[in-house]
């Protein structure tokens, strides 16, 4: 799962930046600078307007949590779809070079069932020749 960052500061972040917002203005001479520093940022910090800007980013941070949940998944979704498409592919070629030595096996089968029958004719043709040789010979005799 990606990481999760920090969407948002709590006060002492604030409070830490503002100091050294501070510090950084003290070191330039400008009289806008002076003006920012003395009057301070502007709107509220703290109080009920606060809270729902904290409400609203708590929301938002959830959401973003649910869409890096549901990007994770997809991306997870989409690696089950890969390996399942080589699945299929490797399936595939198993199937086609299965049907070819089917397809070389049945040949094989049918020539080796041609070799036996012309084997049997032969064999039955030369028993047929040598039975009447041997009636020819009795009776010639």
């Amino acid at each position: 799962m990606p990481p999760k960052f920090k969407r948002h500061l709590n006060d002492d972040d604030v409070t830490g930046s503002v100091k050294s917002e501070r510090v950084t203005f003290k070191k330039k001479d400008s009289k806008y600078v002076d003006y920012v520093f003395l009057r301070g940022p502007s709107g509220p910090r703290f109080g009920p307007r606060n809270d729902k800007i904290k409400h609203v980013q708590n929301q938002v941070d959830e959401v973003i949590d649910v869409m890096q949940e549901n990007i994770t998944k997809v991306i997870e979704r989409g690696e089950r779809l890969d390996e399942l498409q080589d699945k299929s592919e490797s399936l595939s070629d198993n199937a086609t070079a299965f049907s070819n030595r089917s397809k070389q096996l049945r040949r094989q089968m049918w020539w080796r069932g041609c070799k036996i029958k012309a084997i049997m004719a032969l064999v039955a043709g030369i028993l047929l020749l040598v039975i009447i040789i041997l009636i020819v010979v009795k009776y010639h005799t």
